[in-house]
Order: structure tokens, then sequence, then C-alpha cells
């Protein structure tokens, strides 16, 4: 792994990755908008999903699924359930219905839950219950009346974790095709109000496309870290840290921010130790180069560079880390200390999982309980406030802006005994 001082990064390395795809997507979604469950089977057979006869899972498959996961699997997927429910329990107390009055003008706002939403799970070779976890626990906390998941290929594992999580309905399908389905509704899926979950480059391409028409969490791309270390770092907990997130996918990107050269070099030993190893070497060892160890002069550097790169996972490892927390503006989810290894994040501490990568943390926290909910304001407007307050600032305002008839909506009521 390249090892680099700071003078060598350049304005490339804190520039957003614009999104390809759009293009190859566009047909998939236009089909399954106006042929739906024909044509998400078509192209679940084309892409290796295999030929779909019942879209939906039934409660016989659920419950034969969840006899064959393993008692300590179970386990370790309540537990993980747990965590995640009671930080969204602690989140989802902070939001209150609003009502204040200011002369006579109530004014307020409700909480309100999304009615349905769909969370995609990637598939395929590896399961990943934890996705599932983490994009239905803080939405069934919110009160979403029904929560469906879509994923291909799914295995037993994952199919408990949504059982354990309180999923409504899944669907064994995935790529475009689910999030289209998801967005447009067909004869088996229903139509959601919010797509969330991460995805490959093709699934996120649809959800951009699909915005609009329904919500979306965010826009994720390959997974990213970057540690911020100094010479009281354990180089094994970075190491294997960084590699945690280059095995993810071959674009996943690592950074190590070091004001010590001689961690730096151990660091990139135990790397390739590792490597030697990892069962994922193959992607891994791949994606580990396109990250770097970046030199420093100081703690200050650092933190000017995380916060102009707004890593999606962000560990700070160096002396009396704990005391700079407040420092660090952009970042998807921060991990202080040695023991608080971004693995825990990804599994069973807590927080969520699904985060905001390729710098887009500077305007978006990650998934959240707080994704599920609608802030929605109300008035009630008395007849002197009408009169004698708002009533003549509107209609003041509104000759000034040129709208007339907003005017006389305003004057009717301010004119009236």
């Amino acid at each position: 792994m390249k090892i680099i001082k700071v003078n060598e990064l350049n304005n490339d390395f804190y520039k957003y990755k614009e999104f390809s795809g759009i293009e190859s997507v566009l047909k998939i979604i236009s089909d399954i908008k106006e042929n739906g469950d024909k044509s998400i089977v078509e192209y679940s057979k084309k892409f290796g999903d295999g030929n779909l006869q019942n879209l939906a899972l039934t409660e016989n498959e659920i419950d034969d699924a969840i006899k064959s996961v393993p008692e300590d699997t179970i386990e370790s997927l309540k537990y993980a359930i747990s965590n995640v429910k009671k930080f969204a329990e602690a989140q989802f107390s902070l939001l209150k219905d609003l009502e204040v009055d200011f002369n006579g003008s109530k004014l307020g706002h409700k909480v309100i839950p999304l009615e349905i939403v769909g969370a995609y799970v990637p598939g395929g070779n590896y399961p990943l219950p934890s996705s599932a976890i983490m994009s239905t626990v803080p939405a069934k906390v919110a009160g979403v009346k029904k929560v469906i998941v879509c994923s291909p290929k799914i295995q037993p594992v994952t199919i408990a974790a949504c059982k354990l999580a309180g999923v409504d309905k899944i669907y064994r399908i995935g790529g475009v095709q689910a999030i289209a389905a998801m967005a447009y509704g067909s004869e088996s899926i229903p139509k959601v109000d919010k797509i969330v979950g991460p995805g490959n480059k093709y699934v996120t391409a649809a959800k951009k496309e699909v915005y609009g028409v329904c919500g979306i969490d965010f826009l994720a791309g390959p997974s990213e870290i970057m540690i911020i270390a100094d010479e009281t770092a354990n180089p094994d907990f970075i190491a294997a840290d960084m590699l945690a997130q280059a095995e993810h996918d071959l674009e996943a990107e690592s950074y190590l921010v070091t004001t010590s050269a001689e961690l730096a070099e151990s660091v990139a030993k135990k790397i390739d130790e590792f490597l030697s190893s990892l069962k994922t070497s193959t992607i891994a060892g791949v994606s580990i180069n396109n990250g770097s160890i970046i030199l420093v002069e100081n703690i200050r550097q650092a933190i000017d560079i995380a916060n102009r790169k707004a890593p999606e996972h962000l560990e700070i490892a160096f002396n009396n880390a704990e005391q700079f927390i407040d420092e660090f503006t952009n970042y998807g989810s921060l991990f202080a200390g040695n023991y608080s290894a971004e693995v825990f994040g990804d599994y069973c501490s807590g927080t969520n999982h699904i985060l905001p990568t390729n710098g887009i943390s500077r305007y978006t926290g990650g998934l959240s309980v707080f994704d599920f909910v609608k802030i929605q304001t109300y008035q009630i407007i008395s007849k002197n406030a009408a009169k004698n307050h708002v009533g003549p600032i509107a209609s003041k305002l509104a000759e000034i802006e040129g709208l007339f008839a907003h005017k006389l909506s305003s004057d009717l009521r301010v004119k009236q005994d």
C-alpha cells in the first residue's frame, strides 16, 4: 500500500465521484413500470436470479428457513436487533409533536410515520442479514405500517433476520427490477413511499432514477474508511479495519492518516501479512490499493483532511481522541478509541451501518429512525390574528410580489368585522 505525504494530496482526493449507469437501467425501469410482474420475472431470469414462480416468500418458506438457521446464529441476530432497536427508540424519543401560540396563531407540527417502506437487501453469494436489520428495525420503531424487503437469492439467515425484525413481506427479487417494482408497484409488489438500503452501482442508479416517484435514503457508493492515528495506535487493529472495508468491493477505499512514519510502515506490513491468509484477499487485495497511507505533520492537519473528505466511516485512534470528537463535522459514523472497531457498528453495537459515502455526509447523516417519519406542520389562525397580526403583513408582502389574488385572500380577512 502506498505511503504519501500530505502535500501530495490534490483536489481530486476530495472530489465527488459522479454516478454512472443511468442509461442502462432506464429500459428495465420502463418495462417493469409497463408490464409489472411479467418483466420482473424476465429480468430476474436474465440476470441470474432464477426462474421465479412466486415473487413473495410464503410463510411456510419463511418458517422452514428459520428452522435451518443454527440457534447460536438466531441468538446473535436477536442481540443485534435488540441493540439497533434500543438506539432507534432512544432517537425516536427526541421526536415530539409541537404546538405554539403567537398572538392567536396556533402553529404546530405532527410526527407522522410513513405508510409503507421498501428495504433493498443485497444478496447473491454473501448473505447480508445485518443490512436487513439496519434497514427495517428503525422503520418499525418509527411506526411504519408496512415494511417490505426485496433481496435476490435470499438465504435462510437473511430471511430469519427479516422475520425477527418484524418485516411484513419478503420478495426474492433484486437489482434494478426490485427498485422499479417497489417504486411503481406491480401485481405482486406494492408501491412504497420510500426505498432504503445499500446496493451496487445499478441499484444506486435505479434509486436515482425513481427518486420523486418515491423517496430514497441517499445515493451511496462503494464503502469507505478513514482512520486517523498516531504512535499510540495498534497497527494490527488498523490494518484489519482497513482490510475490513477493502473486502466489501473492488472499488472500496481505505485510508490511514497518521503523524507517525513508523506506524505507517507497520500498518503497510501488517496489511500484506493479513492478506496472505485472508479468504477475501481476491477482492481486498485489489481494493486496498484504491486507498493510501497519508503522513501528516500534526493531528490538526488530519482533522482538516477528514472534514474535507467526509468519509463514510471515520475511526480516530490517537492520544486523547475522545476529546476531539466535536472537531469532526463530516462523517457517516465515527468510532473513537482503539477498541471502537468499525465492524461493531456494522453488526451489533446499535448505530446504523447504512451510511453516506462519496462526501455526502457534508449534508446528510446515516439511515436512522428519522428517515421513516414526516414532520408535517399545521396552523390555526384566530379571527383576531388574521385581522390584526398576520393579515396586514401578508397583504403587504403579496402586493410587493405582485400576487394580487394572494393579497385579496388576505385583505378579505383583514377587512372583515
